[in-house]
């Protein structure tokens, strides 16, 4: 089983990211998905997520109207597009397959996980 996110970097306030994740053929198709950050010194934590058809996602309140979620079950990718950003929006980001259809805020309802992708958001 393999995730490989992508599109991480150096951005303004205010700028505008699109993280994307893969997964090896078969790995996700029926599995919810999650993205999930952790700021320096601080514990990892739920951003949003989507089910295994896209249909139902969930977002992290301090991100709604900023962050959207979306899958592409045909190209085994989940997309994280982020505007508006802030400087607390620093942080490493790692997408993770669920146990289950649906996504969770927990992160033991994940039974695969990515290398993680830095997004550095400057003032």
């Amino acid at each position: 089983v393999q995730l490989q996110a992508s599109g991480g970097g150096l951005v303004q306030e205010g700028g505008s990211l699109t993280l994307s994740c893969t997964t090896s053929r078969g790995t996700s198709s029926n599995n919810g998905m999650g993205w999930f950050r952790q700021a320096p010194g601080k514990e990892r934590e739920f951003v949003g997520g989507a089910s295994w058809n896209g249909e139902t996602t969930q977002i992290l309140d301090s991100v709604k109207g900023r962050f959207t979620i979306s899958r592409d079950r045909a190209k085994n990718t989940m997309r994280l597009q982020m505007t508006s950003l802030k400087p607390e929006d620093t942080a490493v980001y790692y997408c993770a397959v669920s146990i289950s259809a649906r996504s969770s805020t927990r992160q033991d309802a994940y039974r695969y996980w990515g290398r993680g992708t830095l997004v550095t958001v400057s003032s």
